[in-house]
């Protein structure tokens, strides 16, 4: 599957504030969410499934994944 992201609006979360080290998504694509270093916007995009990176989300939220 191809996904064109030419016009795609790329956020970072609001909690984000650690000297430009973050990741940035696309939102509304609905099933599929893109995933990128903000350092290097035009580096690789990991896409997810929408459910797949809400659970993971749902995850970092509840402490799963502990702290670095």
């Amino acid at each position: 599957m191809r996904i064109d992201l030419s016009g795609a609006r790329w956020v970072k979360s609001r909690h984000s504030n650690n000297g430009g080290d973050c990741v940035e998504i696309v939102r509304d694509l609905g099933v599929v969410v893109p995933v990128r270093d903000s350092k290097d916007p035009a580096g690789p995009v990991l896409v997810f499934a929408a459910d797949v990176f809400a659970s993971f989300v749902a995850g970092i939220k509840a402490g799963e994944f502990g702290t670095v």
